[in-house]
This record gives structure tokens, C-alpha cells and sequence, in this order.
């Protein structure tokens, strides 16, 4: 039996298209190009990327409903192309999002349907539901519609619908999207308690802060490439040597992130927005104190908070991405 509940080597996917009537053109896109990472068993894993970068496509091949093309992948040692349904016995995938639910039915209801296309036998679907109400905290609304959910709750039944059937391996993409910080909360504390419990899972997500706290290690990739692999600790050390200023300002003109990325030694900067106001981001190199010559490029705007920190693991994703990540990639394979 293999260490490994996950393993994918060289997995690619390119995606056809033709464009024009009169003189059509085939157009190839690469979306992931020859990833290469293992998850041991039990371990809560991150999978961390900009929009576009290959992160559901990656899932969606490791999950049986994409072929690579090129490759290969096994999950808790079965291939997911010849042995598809031994994989899909053994995993479960929770998506964000308000798809994949009946709207009308109520949650019990939802979870009893879902619980006979998993072939769930019918004594034990009982029992079962009732542990994962009372895992996720919908124990009281069961027998309400699901349309009256918030996104929030909708989500926790996203995550009890895919753990119906004792998957030993749960995907998860994107499961706080839209939620609200109580909501989200919450789901890191179920997503926790499922690991603690021998679950292995595979996560995506957007924010840094909830990888930093759920993750035992994170692949970071960007345009369809795996960038960089380690634990949290690790991985900030992408950002080691780095200042942090950050600027509240509000009615940054266009071209300012380029002018300010202009400024000797600064490395990367970055714009939020947040409410009426932007957060500028701009790191710099540890001996050089940019402050006052960001301050002075942004003269005539009207700025609110000004501060200076450590950096962050989003620091440190930041700089990966952008392809200027300081120390050498980790290995790619799990200790």
C-alpha cells in the first residue's frame, strides 16, 4: 500500500479551440504543464493560485472528471484514468458555490437523495446523516428548504453531502467563497476536525490567512506550473529579507502601482480594494526604507493609514507568483 493517498507526476492538460468561420484557426492552451506533488495520508494540503493558474483543473484530474493529457495521477494508490471507479469510491468533492444542491428539497432531504446515489445502504443512512448535522452545525435546520440558506450554511451541507459516503480522501475547492468571516470560520473548524480525524484533504482557496492556518503544507502554482512546495514556515521564507509598508489611500490614479514598482528597491506592490478606500502593499528590500518615497509619489492623494510589518505568507505568495520567490524551490515530493 502506497504512503501516499495522492500522487501526481508530469500531469498536464492542454484545451483546443478554433477560432474564425472563413479561415479557422486551432488554437492550443496549455492549462497545466507537467505538475509534479504527493499528499500523504491524512494530511491537510493546500493548493494555492492566482485565477487561471490550474488549480481546479489540477483537482478536476486527480478527482476522475478530467483526462490528462500527459501524465499520470493515483489516488490512495489506484490510477484515476484506469481505475476510475475504484478512485471515485474512495473521495469526495466539495465545491464553492450554490451548485450542486436541490433548492426546493429541504437539507435532510438533499442529504437522504445524495446518500442513495452514493449507495449509502438504507440502515445506516440515518445514523449517518445525523453525524454529519451535528459535524457541520445544521443539526435543528434540517427540515428546512435549502433555498433559505445563507451561503454560509449551504456550504457546510456541501461539505456533509460529500462526506456521505466515508470518503477517505475529500477535495475541496474553493469551500469559503462568498462566505461571511463568521461562516468561513466556522468551515476552517469543520475542514480542521475532518483532518484531526484521518480525513486526507486537498484544498484550494483564495485567502492566505485561512491556508496559514489550516494547511500542514502548500503547492503554490501559477500559469499551469508548480512554483514552490513546503510547509507554511517554509514557504515564507520567500519573503525573508523583505519590508512591508502598507498604505491606506483612497483615489489612487491609474499608473500608480507601475510608478511606485518603479522606486529603487522596491520588489512588488499590490492594490486592494477595500470599501471607498485602496490598501497599497509594497514590499522592499530590508535595507532599503522605501516609506518616504512611497509617500512622496503618492502626493495629492488622500491617505489614511500608514504602516510597516513582517511579512506574511501572502507576502511570500506574492513574490512566488510573480516569479521573484528569493530561495529555491522546495522539493516537490512529500517527506
Amino acid at each position: 500500500m502506497s504512503d501516499y493517498a495522492i500522487e501526481a507526476d508530469g500531469l498536464r492538460r492542454s484545451y483546443r479551440s478554433r477560432t474564425g468561420w472563413l479561415r479557422p484557426q486551432t488554437t492550443v492552451v496549455d492549462a497545466v504543464r507537467g505538475v509534479t506533488f504527493a499528499v500523504g495520508r491524512g494530511e491537510l494540503f493546500g493548493l494555492l493560485g492566482p485565477n487561471g493558474a490550474g488549480k481546479t483543473t489540477t483537482i478536476k484530474m486527480l478527482n476522475t472528471l478530467l483526462i490528462p493529457t500527459a501524465g499520470t495521477a493515483r489516488v490512495l494508490g489506484h490510477d484515476v484514468v484506469r481505475e476510475t471507479r475504484e478512485v471515485r469510491k474512495r473521495i469526495g468533492y466539495v465545491f464553492g458555490g450554490d451548485r450542486g444542491l436541490y433548492e426546493r428539497l429541504s437539507a435532510l432531504d438533499n442529504l437522504r437523495y445524495f446518500a442513495e446515489l452514493y449507495g449509502v445502504p438504507a440502515r445506516e443512512q440515518k445514523a449517518r446523516i445525523g453525524e454529519l448535522l451535528e459535524l457541520v452545525g445544521l443539526t435543528g435546520r434540517e427540515g428546512e428548504r435549502v433555498e433559505g440558506y445563507s451561503r454560509g450554511m449551504r456550504q457546510r451541507l456541501h461539505i456533509a453531502r460529500g462526506l456521505l459516503h466515508r470518503p477517505e480522501v475529500l477535495f475541496l475547492d474553493e469551500p469559503s467563497i462568498g462566505v461571511d468571516p463568521v461562516a468561513a470560520r466556522d468551515l476552517r473548524k469543520t475542514v480542521a476536525d475532518l483532518a484531526a480525524g484521518g480525513t486526507t484533504v486537498l484544498l484550494t482557496t483564495h485567502y492566505m490567512a485561512e491556508a496559514d492556518e489550516l494547511c500542514d503544507r502548500i503547492a503554490v502554482i501559477a500559469g499551469g506550473e508548480l512554483r514552490a512546495l513546503g510547509t507554511p514556515t517554509e514557504l515564507k521564507r520567500h519573503a525573508d529579507g523583505r519590508r512591508v509598508v502598507e498604505v491606506e489611500a483612497y483615489g489612487v490614479a491609474p499608473g500608480t502601482v507601475e510608478l511606485l514598482q518603479a522606486l529603487p528597491g522596491v520588489r512588488g506592490v499590490q492594490i486592494e480594494e477595500s470599501g471607498a478606500a485602496q490598501l497599497l502593499t509594497v514590499q522592499s528590500e530590508s535595507d532599503v526604507d522605501v516609506q518616504s518615497d512611497v509617500l512622496a509619489a503618492l502626493n495629492g492623494v488622500r491617505l489614511g493609514r500608514v504602516s510597516a510589518r513582517q511579512p506574511t505568507l501572502e507576502d511570500a505568495y506574492v513574490a512566488i507568483v510573480s516569479g521573484d520567490g528569493g530561495p529555491a524551490r522546495e522539493s516537490l515530493v512529500a517527506a
